[in-house]
């Protein structure tokens, strides 16, 4: 069978998006697996969904595909549109139309100011010790250029969708998971544009069946780039959790990303400091190999909670590697009651009532 390839994805969908319509633009493709996106004028959003819908069984049914997602963006120089006057024109980027996780009392975001810090570890984990507490849980890697979910919770299968087209997340170790890295290979770099990661995350939320959930916990990328700032504007967060490790550098960088919430009116739960210290397996010796006890400082300095410390440990990368988090691996282990004293700080921090959707901007 000849290779499948972009172009072909491409010649496959232009008897299906007429250019007046939508560009076909930002194809991926890795195995049998395609990624693309349509830009759009986002005065269209609604009333183009057919077609977003269209695309993507076109390119399914190519042979070779073994999935597809297709995406609509919403670009500038995208195709105009000419409403109605009587009709106003839907909020830019304002692409589905459904609600925002409609069943879900909280939405937590998990975010760091750089990589490296074991993030997406914590959240896991995080997620994790919700169960634990007997809370109902889903677990959202938003993480879209570094999608690293699906490895630490054991699951590649790509998820299934029922008749209304909602993606169903796959349930495993007691809660709902869903990622990006569901839809593209592990080893495929994504490079999108901002509009493209912005109708991503709204994907994610909006499009997938998370149903009756206490919290839900979205592992963000690092940093204060389009998916943060999607995130804040359009999902009703509850709050949000930094991580950072103790050296300065990572504290700088945790502080933007604390700044940033904080501008955007998205309360910030608490700091928590991981790798805050390393026990030896053999001996018991501590050591502080990234300093200890700046987060804390930070926390107070900034008066925001210090939520705990997690320490370096070779369980956590185990665990993780193995497909299970730790606190579901091992439930007793003294890290995994470190994991569940955090969520219990977190629990008792969010508010009683569910977090008010906010207006699309």
């Amino acid at each position: 069978m000849p290779p499948l390839t972009p172009e072909k994805v491409i010649a496959q969908l232009q008897s299906v998006v007429d250019p007046a319509l939508g560009r076909v633009s930002g194809v991926s493709v890795e195995g049998g697996k395609v990624v693309f996106s349509i830009e759009i004028d986002p005065a269209r959003g609604q009333e183009l969904e057919p077609l977003r819908k269209k695309a993507q069984s076109a390119v399914e049914k190519m042979p070779g595909v073994t999935s597809a997602l297709a995406i609509l963006t919403a670009e500038k120089n995208a195709p105009p549109s000419s409403p109605a006057p009587s009709q106003p024109k839907q909020p830019l980027h304002k692409i589905s139309q459904r609600p925002v996780a409609p069943q879900v009392m909280h939405i937590i975001a998990v975010a760091s100011g750089k990589g490296g810090v074991g993030k997406s570890t914590v959240a896991a984990n995080l997620a994790q010790a919700f169960v634990a507490m007997g809370k109902k849980t889903g677990l959202l890697d938003a993480d879209i250029y570094g999608a690293s979910q699906p490895r630490m919770m054991g699951i590649r299968r790509r998820p299934e969708t029922d008749a209304d087209d909602m993606i169903i997340p796959p349930t495993v170790h007691g809660m709902k998971v869903m990622s990006m890295g569901f839809f593209v290979e592990e080893s495929a770099p994504v490079i999108w544009r901002g509009p493209m990661v912005h109708s991503a995350i709204q994907q994610l939320f909006r499009d997938v069946a998370w149903g009756e959930l206490d919290m839900l916990v979205v592992d963000l990328p690092p940093g204060t780039g389009d998916a943060q700032l999607s995130l804040a504007q359009y999902v009703p967060l509850s709050g949000a959790v930094i991580v950072s490790t103790p050296q300065d550098v990572a504290l700088a960088e945790a502080k933007k990303g604390l700044f940033m919430f904080q501008k955007v009116n998205v309360p910030v739960l608490g700091l928590i400091e991981n790798m805050s210290y390393h026990l030896c397996a053999n001996c018991g010796h501590r050591e502080d190999i990234f300093d200890h006890g700046g987060v804390r400082l930070a926390a107070g300095a900034l008066g925001v909670d210090f939520l705990g410390e997690i320490p370096l440990h070779a369980d956590i990368r185990k665990a993780a590697d193995s497909g299970t988090p730790l606190v579901a691996l091992q439930k007793t282990h003294p890290v995994s009651e470190l994991y569940k004293n955090i969520a219990s700080r977190i629990w008792m921090n969010l508010p009683a009532e569910k977090t008010v959707p906010k207006a699309p901007r």
